[in-house]
């Protein structure tokens, strides 16, 4: 009888020993998950989605990582806080970290998703603008930075058109839209991603449409972008997240809404879930993948371009060899 109740309470004792052990190794594991610090370069979009979904689905924490994301006010606050080592990436338009790259700030483009920005011309119905000719002749609103206009003179000369006949009107970036509403511009140039939908949402109206990536002007968009440091410091970690966007990523082409609905979670004075996901399928729809290639893959080429874009806006005399602009390290999972 005493044997039995040892032996008994042995094997209730093991069970508690195990049982102990197994929360001690969970628990460590949990406190053993890396930080990712990811800060937008704008405020919240369905440009995001896919971000959203790969943490609804659990995909960041698969690989051990824990994901913080932030809004942001602009790519250069974006990156000063990337260098100075408070995040560790920044999802931003590509162009703006090549820009920042050629005058020496120490990072790098780590994954392209957009090759060509998704930026349109719209025009008012009465007075459509549907292909690069029919830009002669008017007003434009323009803002200092702004995709779409800032190198119209590339785009003008790749379809031989005279910009001198486009008159480009200068303004605030948040007054472009209102000024293009008010009929006081002809056209103004948006993204298909984020401002479409919504502009097309709150007016009620299907806006003639210039497709300016359809016609050559290939400006490198949506990018994820790190510092030379973390790269050095953290490559590990930065290819587990790399690797966990894309499945973010390839989810969201199966179910554009749960996309939607990820972020809606954490976008309060968002717009609708149909104009979130109008944005998201706008999103995914321009993230063209290399054949043979893992998604955010860059090409060398496409920096090339860019930088010959970035010398019509800079005076550049001596641009950076193209392959301190970006690495795809990072994405060989």
């Amino acid at each position: 009888m005493t044997a039995r109740y040892c032996k008994t309470a042995s094997h209730s004792i093991a069970l508690t020993v195990m049982a102990l052990f197994a929360a001690i190794v969970c628990s460590s594991a949990a406190l053993a998950a890396d930080d990712v610090r990811v800060r937008f370069s704008w405020k919240l979009k369905g440009e995001y989605g896919h971000l959203y979904l790969a943490q609804d689905r659990g995909f960041y924490a698969a690989k051990n990582l824990a994901v913080r994301m932030g809004e942001g006010a602009g790519s250069q606050a974006a990156l000063g806080a990337l260098v100075q080592g408070q995040e560790d990436v920044v999802i931003m338009p590509g162009i703006f970290a090549a820009s920042a790259i050629q005058k020496g700030m120490p990072i790098k483009i780590i994954a392209l998703y957009h090759p060509k920005t998704p930026v349109v011309m719209i025009s008012h119905p009465g007075n459509p603008i549907l292909k690069p000719q029919d830009l002669e002749g008017k007003i434009v609103a323009h803002a200092v930075g702004e995709t779409g206009t800032s190198y119209l003179g590339t785009f003008c000369a790749v379809n031989k058109i005279d910009c001198t006949k486009i008159k480009k009107v200068q303004m605030d970036a948040q007054s472009r839209v209102p000024q293009f509403l008010q009929n006081q511009v002809d056209a103004v140039s948006i993204y298909r991603t984020s401002d479409l939908p919504v502009l097309e949402q709150r007016t009620g109206i299907k806006f003639p449409i210039l497709d300016l990536a359809q016609y050559g002007l290939v400006v490198p968009g949506l990018a994820a972008v790190t510092s030379d440091s973390a790269i050095e410091k953290k490559p590990d970690v930065l290819k587990r997240y790399l690797a966990a966007v894309g499945e973010g990523i390839e989810a969201t082409r199966r179910d554009p809404r749960a996309a939607a609905n990820a972020i809606a979670k954490v976008w309060q004075v968002g717009p609708s879930v149909d104009v979130i996901e109008a944005q998201v399928r706008a999103t995914i729809d321009a993230m063209v993948p290399e054949e043979g290639k893992p998604i955010g893959w860059v090409d060398a080429k496409l920096i090339e371009q860019a930088i010959e874009l970035l010398k019509t806006e800079q005076a550049i005399d001596h641009p950076k060899p193209t392959a301190s602009f970006f690495t795809n390290e990072l994405l060989a999972y």
